[in-house]
Parts: C-alpha cells; structure tokens; sequence
C-alpha cells in the first residue's frame, strides 16, 4: 500500500497544468502505438512481433524459475533480436517513414466485412471463375484475411475497386498487363492486380502444376490468404489455403468452401438457424 500511497500523494502534488501535459504525454504515445499497430497488420511483421513477444516471456520465466542455461540461451538470442531488429522490419519502416512523409499515417484503418458482405464477395468471385473456366482464361485471385499482403500489393498496379464479376473478367482478359499476374482482394475491394507472388518450393508438387498453382500455394503458405486459380490450360478451379491446393471444383463445391474459409463459424451457425425457422 506504501507503493500506491506515494503515487496517490505524486498526483496530488501535481497542479492542473502538470496533469494536461502527462494526460497529453500519455495520449500521444498511445496513439502513436496505434496507428504503428495498424501500420504492420497489414503486413508478415506480426508474426514476427508474436515471436519476440514470446522470446521476452519465456526469458523472464526462465529468470525467474532460476533456469541458468536457457536464461544464459534466451539473453544472446535477446542481442541477436537487437541487432537483426532493424533488418527484419526493413520494409515495415520504409513504408512507415514513406507514408508520413505523404500524411497517409493518420489514414482510417481497413474495416471487416460482415457476413451479408461476405456472402455477396463469395458470389461475384464464383460468377468471376465460372466465366473464366468456361472461356479457358487463366486467372489467380488473392483474398487476404488476417495477414496482411503489402509487400505483395506493391508489386503490382493499384485498383482499389468494388468486387464484380465484371471487374475479375476484365482484369484477366488474355494479353494485357494484368493477365499474368495475381489479382488482391482485401475486403470488398480489388486493391491491385499485376501482382507477383512468391512461388512454392516444395519438392513434392506434380509436375502437372504450372507457374499460377505455384505461386497460389507459395502465397497461401506464408499467409492465411485464400487463393482462387483458374487453369489457362484445362478451365479447372482450384482453391490454395493453408498450403494445400484443393483441385477442379465445380460451382457448388467451390461456393461452400469458399464459405467455410472466410465466413466466421458462429455467423454461419446463426445464418443457417434462421432460414430453417423461416
């Protein structure tokens, strides 16, 4: 109680001017925290902040349990953390210094959608793909979720429009610039197309799989994207998630995975509850 009696008598030996300028201190960095925050979840460095956030706790388990040769462990493991800090998030603060020096580091986060949107995603992406199929026209459609694709969203050519069929077809129509490449979705939106994706190395791939289905499980391996490709060769339609290439879907099937990938499990429950009472 001493700890707290002496804060309590530190505030109260502040006068109002001291309270508004720590009040504005605090207020500052808080924000400042922030917008850091929703700067890098739209990129692979959260990932990276969870692992040092789980180096620092184990650390101070391991100082407090008293356990000598993982405390000694964890500390050069906390050095190397230090130094390779500044290279890791290399372009988390390109893109931070980049973007306050065009003021779009007070930009609006992105928002989620909610299921009746995201039903409607799911339909525009089928109506795209059945189109594609039947024409044989080769297409690859990311739609990112919780990791953000940034690094691969510059690679490409910015969009930034509302989600139609019309706008998927248009975009892969064979010989123009944008056919070769990957197509992000994030949200509602086509962000940007063109895009280069990283392609998959392992070693255990059919020969049959070409560049496209590739890169479809290179990007799903390192994210939790989901990945629509339609083969330029066959018409087939296939889905990556998760590394795994779910192969020659037809309408149905590719509508219900795709609903149980990116519609929330409790939203679908209370979805399918009510049209059975109706």
């Amino acid at each position: 109680m001493s700890g707290l009696a002496a804060l309590w008598h530190y505030f109260l030996s502040l006068d109002i001017i001291d309270i508004l300028l720590v009040a504005l201190d605090i207020s500052i960095v808080a924000f400042v925290i922030y917008k850091f925050m929703m700067l890098i979840k739209g990129t692979r460095a959260v990932q990276l902040i969870k692992g040092v956030v789980v180096l620092v706790v184990a650390s101070l388990i391991a100082e407090r349990l008293h356990l000598s040769t993982i405390n000694w462990i964890l500390s050069q493991l906390r050095l190397i953390i230090v130094v390779a800090l500044p290279v890791v998030f290399q372009p988390e603060l390109r893109r931070a210094l980049e973007q306050l020096g065009r003021g779009k580091f007070f930009a609006r986060p992105l928002t989620v959608l909610g299921a009746e949107d995201t039903e409607k995603l799911i339909n525009e992406l089928v109506r795209a793909v059945q189109v594609l199929s039947k024409n044989r026209t080769g297409a690859l459609v990311v739609i990112e979720r919780e990791t953000g694709l940034n690094d691969y969203i510059e690679t490409g050519i910015q969009i930034d429009g509302v989600v139609s069929a019309e706008l998927l077809i248009n975009i892969f129509v064979p010989l123009t610039p944008f056919h070769d490449g990957a197509a992000i979705i994030r949200g509602d939106r086509v962000v940007a197309a063109g895009c280069f994706l990283p392609l998959s190395e392992s070693p255990y791939l059919s020969k049959q799989l070409g560049t496209r289905h590739r890169a479809s499980l290179g990007i799903s391996e390192i994210s939790d994207a989901v990945v629509l490709v339609v083969s330029e060769e066959t018409g087939a339609i296939s889905v990556a998630e998760d590394g795994k290439l779910t192969r020659f879907l037809d309408e149905k099937n590719l509508t219900e995975l795709l609903q149980s990938l990116l519609i929330p499990q409790d939203q679908t429950h209370v979805n399918s509850f009510w049209p059975w009472r109706s």
